[in-house]
């Protein structure tokens, strides 16, 4: 038994002896097999047909390593959505095994910073990824154009060096940037942006002053449904649209942690952080809010996004929630990047999981 186990050391010392000193054509050769598969593959293949929204973006203008800034993923059948940009929506899209160039539309809730600050990117990824032809169309209330010109402005030269070195055939000009398609709910709030195969969006006005237009967005398709509130206080608006709905995502701030940040900037003397953090109390939900509306909506599941402020430590997400599991009995969750719930076409089911 000692000879054997010697004789059994020796070989793993050469077997890790030999992996050392050949680890570098290992893994050129590891990455040469992972390279073809991860272009080859397309997340949009495996999935069922109905209704599918991830979180690209769960958070919000703080600095999260769980949470990027703002952006949801809509999947209709076959189609591709995204709705708002915020700073690391290209990157987890593509984390989530989703191509990008098969975008076809943006849809922006509002003009804050933190929810189209990824736009550039987006738009470029969009493009110079798959050679589209034209521009990926991005729907939002009145001022979009403004937003999706000043993208293009800035990324004019951009383009017009790529389109130099690498060649209309693999990156045309014509399918560079964003097209504005602005719209204006009607009286009663609501206006559908979108209707076709079976698919149908919805825009509806909330409450998010002084930001304003500020939107949300519902999403059916055969028989599915959801409900995204984008950043609002809360609102009969939001529990008028998701009444009956599969899945709602709706934004949360805690308020008792906002506090305890506001406290620590007025110790720091840090009075300007301490009346923003003062100031942005009055234009959120709070997760007791979002769960009352869940429950008064009869949704099937709750997903929080917009988390604010972050959760850094352990225990976290339970102080966040609060009351809100008292308040709604149905099945709610702290969104984090990557989340991705499923509602087949034809059933009742909510399939929970992650995309990475």
């Amino acid at each position: 038994m000692k000879r054997f186990l010697l004789s059994l050391l020796a070989v793993v010392a050469l077997v890790a002896c030999a992996a050392f000193f050949f680890r570098t054509p290992l893994s050129l050769m590891l990455a040469k097999k992972a390279a073809a598969e991860r272009l080859a593959y397309d997340a949009m293949n495996e999935l069922p047909d109905g209704l599918h929204v991830g979180l690209c973006g769960a958070g919000s203008p703080f600095p999260d390593d769980k949470r990027s800034g703002p952006c949801t993923l809509v999947v209709a059948g076959k189609r591709l959505f995204i709705i708002d940009t915020g700073s690391g929506s290209a990157r987890n899209i593509g984390k989530m095994g989703f191509q990008h160039g098969r975008i076809e539309a943006i849809f922006l809730t509002h003009f804050h910073s933190d929810h189209i600050d990824g736009m550039g990117e987006l738009m470029l990824q969009r493009w110079g990824t798959a050679a589209n032809t034209s521009p990926v169309p991005v729907y939002g209330p009145q001022g979009v154009d403004m937003v999706v010109n000043g993208f293009m402005q800035a990324y004019r030269q951009d383009s017009q060096y790529r389109v130099a070195h690498h060649g209309e055939a693999a990156v045309p000009s014509s399918g560079f940037g964003g097209k504005p398609m602005p719209f204006t709910p009607g009286a009663d709030g609501r206006v559908v942006v979108l209707k076709d195969g079976g698919l149908e969006i919805t825009a509806f006005t909330v409450d998010h002053g002084p930001a304003h237009p500020a939107v949300g967005y519902r999403f059916a398709y055969k028989g599915r449904s959801l409900v995204i509130s984008g950043d609002t206080k809360k609102s009969a608006a939001v529990q008028r649209e998701a009444a009956g709905v599969d899945v709602l995502v709706h934004e949360a701030l805690s308020t008792p942690m906002v506090g305890i940040l506001k406290d620590g900037a007025v110790k720091a003397g840090r009075m300007n952080l301490a009346k923003i953090f003062d100031d942005i109390l009055n234009y959120h939900a709070s997760p007791e809010e979002a769960a009352e509306t869940a429950r008064d909506a009869k949704v099937g599941y709750l997903l929080l996004n917009h988390i604010v402020p972050p959760l850094p430590l352990p225990g976290m997400e339970k102080a966040f929630l609060g009351k809100a599991p008292e308040i709604y009995n149905g099945p709610i969750r702290v969104g984090i990047d990557g989340d991705f719930l499923s509602l087949p076409a034809g059933s009742t089911e909510i399939k929970v999981g992650r995309r990475f």
